[in-house]
C-alpha cells in the first residue's frame, strides 16, 4: 500500500507572553515580565549585534537602566554626555544646555552608545532574566483566537524553518516595522512633520574640550537641521534630518549628496575638516506616523511600533524604554487581575500619547524662526527654561512640576510669532509647501 505524504505541521509552543521585537522596547518588556514571573518569549528577526541608529540617550534613561540593572554595562559602553549645543547661521552665537540647569538636578547628564553594543546589552538581560530570546525568527503571521483565548504567532527562522506559539498575550515590539499596526492598518503617516535623513560616521572630527566632548551638536541650516553625536569609541555619528521635497532635488549618489550638505552648514564643515568618513552613508525617510491605537484586549505596541517622531531631540530610546515599563505593568495586571485589565489598558494608553505629543509641540516647530530665537536666547523667567531643559532631558512622565512652565514658553512663542507676523506666516507658508509636497508631488514641483 502506497502512502501519501503530508507536509509536518510546525511544532507549536505555549507561553503567557510573546514579544515580538528585541530592540531596547521589546528587551526592556521581555526583562521585566520575565521578573514579575511570566513566562516569555521574544522573536528577534536580526542577531545581535546589528546597527541601528539612533545613538544618543537621555538623563531619564538612566533610572530606567537602574531599574534594570545594565547601568554599569552602558557607563562601560557610552560617552558621557552633560548637556547640548545649538549651532545657528542666523545667531553670531552658540547656545549651550546644560541638562544639570533643569528643573530636576538629580538627572545631570545621559550618554551617547553604539547602538549595536547598547541593544545587546538589554537583549542579553532578558535573556539573564529568565526571558526565552530567540534571534533570527522573523514573525510572519499572527491569528487572534476568540473569547480572549490569547493569539497564535507563526515564525520563520533564518535557517528555514517554521514554529507556531500560543500565547496569551502578545507584545508588538518590532519598531518601525509596525507589525500589528500594518495588520491592522492603524499606521497613519503624519502629516505636520515628515523628514528624511542621511547619515554617516566619522572619524577625527574636532569635539570640544573637556566636560563639553560629549555634548551632542544641533546645527541649523537653511534645509533642516544636522545631528553631531561623539562616541566612545573616537567616531563621530553625523546626520542630516531635511524635507523629503529638498532630497527629491538629489541628482547625485548619497554620499556625495551628504558631503554638499555638509558643506552648506560651515559651522559642522569645520568640526569635520580633518575628518574621515568610515561608513557606508544611508538615507532613511524619517516619515513620522503614529497608530490608531496602542492596544487591544490582548495586544499592546509599544516604542516605534506605535509611533514614531522626528529624532532632534533624542527621544526615541528613552521613549520606547518608558513604554516598555507601562506596557509591562498592563500585560501584568491583565494577566493577573483580568477584572482590572480596562483600567491598567487605559492607564497604559494614556501615556503612550503622552510622550510623543509634548516632545511633538516642540519638533513641529523646531526650524521655525521664532522657536530658533528662543533656543538660541533662552531667559528663565517663569523658570521656563528650566521646563524646557526637563523636556530635552526626557523627564516628562514624573512628577516634577514643569508643565505652568511650559504653557509660559508657549504663550511667549505665540507672543513673539504674532510681534513678528510677516516672518511668521512666511514659515507657515514653506511649511505647508512641504506638507503637500507630501500629498502630491507632482503638484508641487511645478510651482
Amino acid at each position: 500500500m502506497s502512502h501519501v505524504s503530508t507536509p509536518s505541521r510546525p511544532a507549536e509552543h505555549r507561553c503567557d507572553v510573546l514579544v515580538i521585537g528585541g530592540g531596547p522596547a521589546g528587551s526592556t518588556a521581555a526583562a521585566l515580565l520575565a521578573e514579575k514571573g511570566h513566562q516569555v518569549t521574544l522573536l528577534e528577526k536580526a542577531r545581535h549585534p546589528r546597527f541601528h541608529i539612533g545613538e544618543s540617550l537621555l538623563p531619564a534613561n538612566l533610572p530606567l537602566f537602574d531599574k534594570l540593572g545594565v547601568r554599569a554595562e552602558v557607563e562601560a559602553i557610552g560617552m558621557q554626555k552633560w548637556g547640548a549645543e545649538f549651532v545657528s547661521p542666523w545667531h553670531e552665537h552658540r547656545q549651550n544646555f546644560e541638562f544639570a540647569d533643569a528643573w530636576d538636578k538629580s538627572m545631570p547628564c545621559a550618554y551617547q552608545v553604539r547602538r549595536s553594543e547598547f541593544d545587546e546589552i538589554l537583549i542579553r538581560n532578558a535573556t539573564r532574566k529568565g526571558a526565552d530570546v530567540i534571534e533570527g525568527c522573523r514573525v510572519r503571521e499572527v491569528e487572534f483566537l476568540p473569547d480572549d483565548g490569547g493569539a497564535l504567532v507563526r515564525a520563520h527562522h533564518d535557517d528555514g524553518r517554521s514554529e507556531t506559539w500560543r500565547c496569551r498575550f502578545l507584545v508588538d515590539a518590532s519598531g518601525r516595522d509596525t507589525f500589528l499596526g500594518n495588520r491592522f492598518q492603524a499606521k497613519q503617516r503624519n502629516p505636520k512633520h515628515n523628514s528624511a535623513a542621511l547619515y554617516g560616521h566619522f572619524k577625527g572630527a574636532q569635539r570640544h574640550p573637556g566636560k563639553m566632548e560629549g555634548h551632542i551638536s544641533i546645527f541649523w541650516f537653511e534645509q533642516g537641521w544636522f545631528w553631531f553625536i561623539p562616541l566612545a569609541d573616537g567616531t563621530t555619528s553625523v546626520g542630516a534630518v531635511t524635507w523629503p521635497r529638498f532630497l527629491k532635488t538629489r541628482k547625485k549618489p548619497v554620499q556625495e549628496f551628504f558631503l554638499d550638505l555638509i558643506a552648506q552648514c560651515p559651522a559642522l564643515a569645520a568640526r569635520l575638516e580633518n575628518a574621515e568618513l568610515v561608513s557606508e552613508v544611508e538615507a532613511t525617510g524619517n516619515f513620522s506616523y503614529s497608530c490608531d491605537r496602542s492596544h487591544g484586549a490582548n495586544y499592546l505596541l509599544l516604542g516605534d511600533a506605535y509611533a514614531f517622531i522626528d529624532p532632534v531631540f533624542s527621544s526615541g530610546v528613552m521613549l520606547a524604554m518608558n513604554s516598555a515599563f507601562a506596557g509591562a505593568d498592563a500585560v501584568d495586571v491583565c494577566l493577573r487581575q483580568p477584572g482590572r485589565a480596562a483600567v491598567a489598558l487605559k492607564r497604559f494608553d494614556q501615556m503612550m500619547k503622552h510622550g510623543p505629543r509634548e516632545f511633538s509641540w516642540f519638533i513641529y516647530r523646531v526650524t521655525n524662526p521664532t522657536m530658533r530665537d528662543l533656543f538660541m536666547s533662552p531667559r528663565n523667567v517663569f523658570r521656563v527654561k528650566e521646563a524646557l531643559l526637563s523636556v530635552l532631558a526626557g523627564d516628562i512622565f514624573g512628577k516634577t512640576p514643569i508643565w505652568r512652565s511650559l504653557w509660559m514658553f508657549k504663550t511667549i512663542y505665540y507672543l513673539t510669532s504674532l510681534a513678528n507676523l510677516k516672518r511668521t506666516i512666511l514659515a507657515w507658508k514653506r511649511r505647508k509647501l512641504d506638507i503637500r509636497y507630501l500629498e502630491d508631488p507632482d503638484e508641487v514641483a511645478c510651482r
